[in-house]
């Protein structure tokens, strides 16, 4: 157990080899109650997302979800987040629980002007992620209705998993299939042990969580990603519709756009046993030219992963690099992501 955020979690119960193998071919769960959960609701609450998030909320229907953030200004980020459209004038953000109260501020501040409120609604929620490829079917036996057609970053409201009232979601951060349960924290004891009698699946902690989300190319907060990076920057362009009108650090982002990013995150493997780990100098040339954001082995795919922010002109795949490791350099190549793709079904 580490404290985080405030929080006690899990960081392995078994193992992290086997939480993650088990995520990967068959089916596990994760306790994430430490997830923020905001409320922003209002006549104006459509106006003020699009004003705040730079993804186009504007394309959800009732039901759906999409990944986006929330930016400063100059284009960096605030946090990254799940956006949930309850209804036309209510949606659910799901937020880094190390964010949650910087989150709730941050949107605070920036509602003045519109007819909206912003609640922080943490407290009212538990939240269990069962992930895999046994994810649908475990989930499914515990529900009366049919689930099993509920597409990607869709949810339903009010479904009774196991007889408790949960909002289900099929989302994740393990590049698995799966389903994240938000239920009342006085459930979610139930609801967990109602799953492991169900099927079994193999509970899991931040250790596995962390390499799955990295085999996956998955961002984390103070990571990949914080106030000083942009989605450019991230390899997240695809979240920010520049198109969409007036947002929070849109101008920035043109710009940006219009320069084109000096850096570049990308994932590269380690030619040698030795893992490389986060915070490690990567040099070429005679200099450093990055630091590692994330690195581990990966049990799945057996080699030495990780990521970093480098200079254009050496994030090409192909590319050598080295990573200093206790005073030694190993030899590392710029390679495609995501290292792991879920093979379709």
């Amino acid at each position: 157990m580490v404290a985080f955020a405030g929080w006690s979690l899990p960081v392995e119960y078994s193992g992290l080899v086997a939480e993650h193998l088990a995520v990967r071919t068959a089916v596990g769960v994760f306790d994430v109650s430490h997830m923020g959960e905001i409320l922003v609701h209002g006549r104006d609450a459509l106006k003020f997302i699009q004003y705040v998030t730079c993804n186009d909320a504007a394309r959800l229907v009732d039901g759906q979800a999409q990944y986006s953030a929330l930016l400063t200004e100059q284009g960096t980020f605030v946090d990254d987040l799940l956006v949930h459209r309850l209804a036309e004038d209510a949606y659910f953000l799901c937020v880094n629980a190390a964010n949650t109260a910087k989150d709730v501020a941050w949107l605070a501040h920036h509602a003045a002007g519109f007819e909206v409120e912003v609640c922080d609604v943490s407290d009212r929620y538990a939240q269990l992620a069962v992930q895999g490829p046994r994810a649908a079917a475990l989930v499914q036996s515990l529900v009366v209705e049919d689930i099993t057609g509920l597409g990607a970053y869709r949810f339903r409201r009010d479904v009774a998993v196991a007889g408790v009232p949960t909002l289900i979601a099929r989302t994740g951060y393990t590049g698995e299939d799966g389903f994240e349960l938000y239920c009342a924290p006085a459930d979610a004891g139930w609801l967990w042990k109602a799953l492991q009698e169900a099927g079994n699946p193999l509970p899991c902690g931040l250790g596995a969580r962390n390499t799955l989300r990295l085999e996956a190319k998955l961002a984390l907060y103070g990571h990949e990603i914080d106030d000083t990076v942009t989605p450019f920057e991230a390899d997240l362009s695809w979240i920010c519709k520049l198109h969409k009108g007036d947002f929070i650090g849109r101008e920035a982002l043109l710009q940006h756009q219009a320069a084109g990013p000096a850096r570049k995150l990308v994932g590269f493997e380690v030619a040698d046993r030795v893992p490389v780990r986060d915070g490690y100098p990567l040099v070429a040339d005679g200099r450093e030219i990055g630091r590692v954001t994330s690195g581990s082995p990966s049990p799945f795919l057996k080699k030495n992963i990780g990521l970093a922010y480098l200079p254009i002109d050496k994030a090409v795949v192909g590319t050598q690099v080295f990573a200093v490791v206790r005073g030694r350099e190993v030899p590392c190549y710029i390679v495609p992501t995501p290292f792991y793709t879920r093979p379709k079904a």
